[in-house]
């Protein structure tokens, strides 16, 4: 059986969760506290992720697969997740690098120090101007881009969406107001409500039976999602 090792509060964890949950695969949850460490153990550096970070996706043969748009290509190829053609897979590799350039990096910070209770530090203050402001920039390019299109790539659902749905419905738990992005907000789906989006919607990663295997490490060091 697949394995995800993961933490509940990661939209990069909840894109892998959703996706195996849409593909119907059955899989084993290993929960890590990323505030205790349990990410930069000796033991998780070396067997799971030099890196130090989750979602990583352990396949049935013992192969580690990190970073979380990475896992979501491995688990699409083949499926309706992913365009046929060469452009329509290229465009899809677009948006992916988009949300994790651009999207992420603005939109998911904020959203962990407030959601984890970090200290806002003068070097946090410092940055936290910057990355409402880029974010909502990235806001704003997917507000237009959906004004015009029901999904991100070939009018199709596809891991495109996925990647980009996990920390946008999550952005008003980092501080961002979604009322100025209708577009968004229906593909969302909030009002006015997107139909396309109903495969989205069908499975969501809450729904999907997994094995939950709690791990009590702790460590010094810090990790963030």
């Amino acid at each position: 059986m697949i394995r995800l090792h993961d933490n509940l509060s990661s939209g990069n964890g909840y894109k892998a969760r959703l996706l195996l949950a849409q593909l119907a695969i059955p899989f084993e949850r290993i929960e890590y506290d990323i505030d205790q460490a349990q990410t930069r153990t000796p033991e998780f550096l070396e067997k799971v992720n030099p890196n130090g970070r989750v979602p990583v996706l352990e396949t049935e043969d013992g192969r580690f697969l990190p970073e979380s748009n990475a896992i979501l290509c491995y688990l699409a190829e083949d499926t309706p997740f992913v365009p046929d053609d060469h452009f329509g897979r290229a465009q899809v590799l677009s948006w992916m690098f988009f949300e994790q350039y651009s999207h992420e990096p603005n939109i998911a910070t904020p959203r962990y120090w407030i959601t984890h209770g970090l200290e806002m530090t003068e070097e946090r203050r410092a940055t936290l101007e910057p990355k409402r402001r880029l974010g909502y920039a990235a806001l704003g390019v997917m507000e237009e881009h959906l004004k015009e299109q029901a999904f991100f790539v070939g009018h199709r659902y596809s891991v495109a969406d996925i990647a980009l749905y996990a920390y946008t419905h999550v952005a008003p738990e980092g501080g961002f107001e979604l009322e100025a992005f209708p577009a968004v907000r229906g593909w969302l789906g909030g009002s006015p409500p997107n139909p396309a989006m109903s495969p989205l919607r069908r499975a969501r990663p809450e729904r999907c039976a997994f094995a939950s295997k709690r791990l009590r490490r702790t460590s010094e060091n810090s990790c963030s999602a």
